[in-house]
């Protein structure tokens, strides 16, 4: 078995990154050092008064220490790890990109006063989540020894407990939409029409291979998106829709 040290070494870059940022934020702000107000994302602050970092700071709250909040931790520690050890494998950047376009789509849509909210970050992994559940439909999961379902359906599922349990809609609601639109343009729309209309730009294949982040790809690749199979409560699950067009 190994160690925590051992296990967190193992996780993949972004993942790793953004779980272990998260963290510090609300440890930051649980401790009172730092304040949610002062890093969400308000936009009648942010051109007016030059508050650029809330477009980027509002992703990185979770809330505070909580239930809700150790759950968001393992989702990214699962489903983020589970796709950048998959569909996703030797492909840093392409995740990073679908990181990114996520993020300038939540917060595109977060500008009509209906959908807007001051924090991204349950979005954000609520992406993850709704991206994984295409790429593993058929694993077994198991909600709270209560229900077991496909991971198809999973994002929906968590949705309805967030309801019940009181918490808002909206971020999980963005973060399925967000996922949608990211899954659509990268695999359902080139598996019909043979084009991809997201391509990886290439300045994102240029940062990863700089700083040397994971694994650098190819830009002018073509890879098969099979991801490996995944034990899921005890059946096999595989990738979602077949290939991917990543040039």
């Amino acid at each position: 078995m190994s160690s925590p040290a051992e296990f967190y070494n193992s996780l993949p870059p972004i993942s790793k990154a953004y779980g272990t940022i998260c963290l510090l934020t609300t440890t930051l702000c649980q401790l009172g050092i730092l304040h949610p107000i002062h890093i969400a994302l308000i936009f009648e602050l942010v051109f007016p008064y030059f508050q650029i970092w809330r477009l980027f700071t509002n992703f990185l709250f979770l809330g505070k220490f909580s239930i809700n909040f150790g759950i968001r931790l393992l989702m990214i520690a699962r489903y983020g790890v589970q796709l950048e050890k998959g569909p996703f494998e030797r492909r840093t950047a392409d995740f990073l990109w679908m990181m990114i376009f996520g993020a300038l789509s939540m917060l595109l849509l977060s500008a009509i006063p209906l959908l807007r909210s001051p924090f991204l970050g349950i979005s954000l992994v609520f992406m993850l989540l709704y991206v994984w559940s295409r790429e593993f439909p058929n694993a077994q999961i198991n909600i709270y020894g209560l229900v077991s379902l496909k991971a198809f359906y999973l994002p929906w599922a968590m949705l309805a407990l967030d309801v019940i349990f009181g918490s808002p809609l909206m971020p999980d609601l963005l973060g399925i939409i967000a996922g949608h639109l990211y899954y659509f343009l990268t695999v359902l729309h080139p598996l019909a029409t043979g084009r991809n209309l997201l391509k990886t730009p290439l300045w994102v294949h240029k940062l990863v291979g700089r700083w040397r982040i994971g694994v650098p790809t190819n830009p002018s690749s073509f890879r098969p998106g099979v991801a490996a199979p995944v034990t899921q409560g005890g059946a096999s699950a595989f990738s979602g829709r077949g290939r991917r067009l990543t040039d």
